[in-house]
């Protein structure tokens, strides 16, 4: 019993916290009047469903088309991407297609062609997203606000749409973002996420550029990694101007292949945030340990973190200018305590990592 007082308070203490900390007013971050030119990375294999989607919502941005150079990295997709790409972007010279044929340095996959683009672009600033992406109109100006002299990486925020499946995925892309900017505030360096990224050129090229380090199937800790370590500083934000809606994983299967490449990121997180995971992940195996805790007190602590869990992701959704239902908010708890188990177990089965139809070895890079 002492141990499991310990452990709940603990857990209830650290949520207070950090309810208490996101129930601040955020100010507005002012959007950047200046309008320099910005370069655009897209790293593309495979797309030819999705690429259109992220394509249009670029050309709806609120920023002058002639200081936008857009770079799409074909990565020797096997399907019709090419053509999809020369077909939307025929008549918009801010658009540019290249195809990555080889490798620079130690970059593979993504990385490699990330590496392409950054040699290509002609920008002192890089905005780095993916094709499964959809960004706000006023990206580019808020996020370049939010990068002035010495901050070389901003990451913005990202969402998912589409069925009840896809909702739950934007429910936890925003959860696990949130909790980053709150750790970010606090002066602790927790990571950039890749489809949503700012990095200035100086920052990039003081760390050599992706040609030049380890590789990794998780790039953009790993560059943010690389860039703080420079001294560099960093920003997450939580505000509508920067969110990005990316498609959901379509099935479960899909899903877990994508969760077991991020959890081979998550063995280089700070251990700030591994330990709140941890400790989050944790909790039902306390809970419901046999013959641990009574059942009205059992009940008792399910109810609490799931007030305090809603009360989160309610607060999370209206700083970023979203509303979901209070069903679906409720439903969360059920599909983030079945698909904890369900990663943790595939992440632990020994099988390669796949992604965007490659395969990885956990070990690799």
């Amino acid at each position: 019993m002492v141990i499991a007082a310990v452990f709940f308070g603990l857990f209830f203490s650290l949520c207070a916290l950090i309810l208490l900390r996101v129930l601040r007013v955020q100010p507005i971050a002012p959007i950047s009047t200046a309008r320099p030119k910005v370069s655009i990375l897209i790293a593309a294999r495979n797309e030819e469903a999705i690429i259109e989607r992220c394509l249009t919502s670029l050309t709806r941005l609120n920023y002058p088309p002639e200081q936008l150079e857009i770079l799409i990295g074909d990565d020797a997709s096997t399907d019709n991407t090419m053509g999809v790409v020369q077909r939307f972007i025929a008549d918009k010279p801010q658009f540019k297609l290249l195809p990555i044929r080889h490798r620079l340095g130690t970059a593979k996959g993504k990385s490699n062609v990330l590496a392409h683009l950054s040699r290509a672009a002609t920008a002192d600033i890089f905005l780095i997203t993916d094709a499964d992406m959809a960004l706000a109109p006023d990206w580019v100006q808020t996020m370049l606000a939010a990068a002035p002299a010495g901050v070389g990486v901003v990451t913005g925020a990202t969402t998912a749409d589409g069925s009840l499946f896809g909702r739950l995925q934007g429910l936890d892309w925003l959860f696990g973002l949130n909790i980053i900017r709150l750790l970010t505030e606090m002066g602790q360096p927790v990571t950039a996420v890749g489809n949503n990224m700012l990095v200035t050129r100086e920052a990039y090229e003081s760390i050599g550029g992706y040609e030049a380090l380890a590789f990794s199937i998780t790039e953009d800790l790993q560059l943010f990694a690389q860039i703080v370590g420079q001294g560099w500083g960093y920003r997450n934000l939580m505000d509508p101007r920067t969110l990005g809606v990316s498609v959901p994983q379509p099935t479960v299967m899909h899903l877990l292949r994508q969760r077991k490449r991020w959890m081979k990121g998550a063995t280089r997180l700070p251990w700030q945030l591994s330990a709140l995971f941890n400790l989050y992940g944790l909790f039902y195996m306390v809970l419901y340990w046999p013959g641990f805790l009574a059942p009205a007190l059992i009940a008792s602590l399910f109810t609490a973190k799931l007030v305090l869990q809603t009360l989160f992701l309610h607060i999370t959704l209206r700083q970023v200018g979203r509303r979901e239902t209070l069903a679906v908010l409720l439903l969360y708890e059920l599909y983030l305590s079945v698909m904890s188990v369900a990663v943790l177990t595939y992440t632990l089965w020994p099988s390669y990592i796949q992604w965007k139809e490659r395969r990885y070895r956990w070990a690799e890079g």
